[in-house]
This record gives C-alpha cells, structure tokens and sequence, in this order.
C-alpha cells in the first residue's frame, strides 16, 4: 500500500504546483465594463481594487489547498 499513497501524494503535489504555476503566468486582470474581454473605461482604482480581489482570492485558495496538502502529507 504504501506504493498508492506514494503516487496520491505526488498526484497532490503536482496538482498543487501546477495551480500556483497558473497563477504567477497569468496576466494582470482589467475590469471590463459591458460583455467585452478588454479592458474598460474603469478607473485605475478600480482595476487595482479587482486585481487585489481576484489575485488575493486565488491566492488564499490555493494557499489553503497547500496547506491541507501539507497536513495531509504529515499525518
């Protein structure tokens, strides 16, 4: 058995890595007014106080999702 614990760990790791990986790769965020992908008319401001939510809540997920990895990984 320990074989398969082996391998769902690494599973866990890998998938762990692969997450924050995406998200140091991805580019800013942009508020967008209407159904339009680009950038929009939204203040500077605005745009920062998007991108530290959006990038602030990603961060506390996977950072939760590492931790649990780790407690897991521990016990």
């Amino acid at each position: 058995m320990p074989s398969s614990r082996i391998r769902d760990r690494i599973s866990q790791l890998a998938f762990a890595a692969a997450s924050t990986l995406a998200l140091l790769e991805t580019s800013a965020a942009f508020a967008s007014q209407g159904p339009g992908g680009g950038p929009g008319s939204a203040s500077n401001f605005t745009q920062l106080a998007m991108a530290i939510l959006v990038y602030g809540t990603s961060a506390l997920v996977v950072g939760a999702g590492l931790i649990g990895a780790a407690r897991r990984r521990w016990h």
